[in-house]
């Protein structure tokens, strides 16, 4: 029998049922009308298959990915490029080279289309789950 790997998962399509469903994400998305939208839900596809415990919200009119607070939110959404912002990126352990930033809370990552987006799949990947563990309540 053959086994799933993370890497399948990540890849799982949208419409696979894998995918936590949000009426109030799916109404931004219909009424934002992004040009990016492909590579903005392949993200949001690969943030909520990291870990159960993200989930996605719309906040101060933005798409936000979080567990025990904010993790991460698209920024500049109406731009051909997609820009993300890790708020407390700074804090998030491990080694994450496409995070940018040397100031003391935010961290960037930055891609040009949704081949990128699915080259970093693995790194966005640990960056969630990364961020699960240190947002854990301690004893759970």
């Amino acid at each position: 029998m053959c086994r799933k790997s993370v890497a399948d998962s990540i890849r799982a399509p949208l419409d696979s049922g894998f995918m936590k469903k949000n009426a109030e994400v799916e109404r931004w998305f219909a009424e934002k009308k992004l040009p990016n939208e492909k590579p903005i839900r392949r993200l949001r596809e690969i943030l909520l298959a990291a870990d159960p415990r993200i989930s996605d919200y719309i906040k101060y009119g933005s798409l936000l990915f979080g567990y025990e607070g904010d993790l991460v939110s698209l920024v500049q959404a109406r731009k051909k490029n997609i820009n993300l912002m890790f708020n407390n990126g700074a804090r998030i352990p491990g080694n994450f080279p496409h995070l940018e930033g040397n100031g003391p809370n935010a961290r960037f990552m930055r891609f040009a289309d949704e081949a990128e987006v699915n080259a970093r799949a693995a790194e966005l990947t640990r960056v969630a789950k990364a961020w699960c563990e240190l947002k854990a309540p301690r004893g759970a």
